[in-house]
C-alpha cells in the first residue's frame, strides 16, 4: 500500500495512469481507510481505468461487476446450480438413501452455489483481496443500490440457505457512474467521493505521450489542442481522453504528421461518435477549429 499521496501518484504512473493530485489523494485515502472510491464523470475520462491501473500496479486480481438495467443478484451475488441440483435429486430419488429434510439441506450445500462478482470479491479464500469494479453504477435500479448496502458497509453478503459471507480482508472496491442518473445519498455516504473531469490541455498532452510515446510531438499537441475546442462546442456528446488517444493512434497508422482539414474530415468517426455531431464539424467548421489551433500553437 502507498504510504502517501505521492507514492500513489507515482503508483498510478507505473501504469501509464497520469493523476492530477485531487484525484491521487482520493485514491490514497480510500487505499488507506478502506473505503469504497465512488467516481463520477463524463464517460471516457479514465475512471474504469484506475481500477485496472490499480489491480495490474499491485498484483491484485481485478473482479469487474458491469451494470445495467435490470442486473439482479442472481447475476451479481450468487445464484444455485439449478441443473446439478435437479440431477442431485434424481439421483438421490434413484438411490433412496436419503429422505428429503437431508436432500433439502445436501442441494444447498457450497458445492452448488455459484458466485457472481460481487461474492467472489469478498470471498477470497486465504488469498489477497482483489481490486472490485462496480462499473456504470447509474445504469442500475434503486433496489440494486439498496442490496449494494450492506456490501459496502460490512463488506458481506448473505445468503438465506448457508449464511453469511464476509470478507477476511476488504477488496479495494471501485464504483464508477456516469450521472444519467442520481445515486442515493445512502450509497454515496459510505464511500469516498471524486468528480472526474476532463483533464487540462498540458495533462491531456502528457496522458497522450504516456500512451503512445511513438506519436509526434507537433501531433500529439495538435490533436490534444483540437480536442480541447471542440469540448467547447455544442456536441451531444462531447469526446473524452479515450477518445482523444484513438484518434491519435488512428493518425499515427495513417502516416499523419499534422493535422489537415482532409484528415480531420475523414477521421472525425474516431474522435465523435454520433451523426449529428460529425455532420455539425465537417468542413468549414472543422477548418475552423483547425485554424485557432495553429494560431493558439504558433503563438
Amino acid at each position: 500500500m502507498p504510504r502517501s499521496i505521492d507514492e500513489t501518484q507515482a503508483l498510478l504512473a507505473q501504469g501509464n495512469y497520469v493523476a492530477d493530485r485531487p484525484l491521487a489523494t482520493a485514491v490514497h485515502l480510500a487505499l488507506a481507510l478502506e473505503r469504497p472510491l465512488f467516481l463520477e464523470g463524463e464517460a471516457g475520462v479514465g475512471k474504469t481505468e484506475i481500477a485496472k491501473v490499480l489491480a495490474e500496479v499491485m498484483g491484485r486480481r481485478l473482479v469487474r461487476l458491469q451494470c445495467y438495467e435490470g442486473l439482479d443478484v442472481a447475476s451479481a451475488v450468487y445464484e444455485w446450480n439449478y441443473a446439478r441440483q435437479m440431477l442431485e435429486i434424481r439421483l438421490a430419488e434413484a438411490a433412496g438413501d436419503r429422505d428429503r429434510t437431508t436432500l433439502a439441506k445436501d442441494i444447498f450445500a457450497e458445492e452448488f452455489l455459484i458466485r457472481r462478482p460481487l461474492l467472489q470479491a469478498l470471498d477470497s479464500a486465504g488469498r489477497q483481496a482483489p481490486v472490485l469494479l462496480i462499473d456504470e453504477l447509474d445504469r442500475t435500479d434503486e433496489p440494486f443500490e439498496a442490496f449494494l448496502l450492506e456490501v459496502l458497509s460490512d463488506f458481506q453478503i448473505t445468503v438465506p440457505e448457508l449464511g453469511t459471507f464476509k470478507a477476511e480482508s476488504p477488496p479495494i472496491v471501485i464504483i464508477t457512474s456516469n450521472r444519467t442518473r442520481e445515486i442515493h445519498d445512502a450509497l454515496k455516504r459510505r464511500c469516498f467521493y471524486h468528480w472526474v473531469d476532463y483533464p487540462t490541455a498540458p495533462r491531456e498532452l502528457e496522458i497522450v505521450k504516456v500512451r503512445l510515446p511513438d506519436v509526434a510531438d507537433a501531433l500529439s499537441r495538435q490533436v490534444v489542442a483540437f480536442v480541447k475546442r471542440l469540448r467547447g462546442e455544442d456536441l451531444f456528446k462531447l469526446p473524452g481522453v479515450a477518445e482523444t488517444l484513438d484518434w491519435a493512434k488512428a493518425l499515427q497508422t495513417l502516416d499523419c504528421l499534422e493535422l489537415s482539414p482532409e484528415v480531420i474530415n475523414d477521421t472525425l468517426g474516431t474522435l465523435l461518435k454520433y451523426q449529428d455531431d460529425i455532420m455539425k464539424i465537417q468542413g468549414s467548421e472543422a477548418a475552423r477549429l483547425l485554424h485557432e489551433v495553429r494560431m493558439e500553437l504558433s503563438a
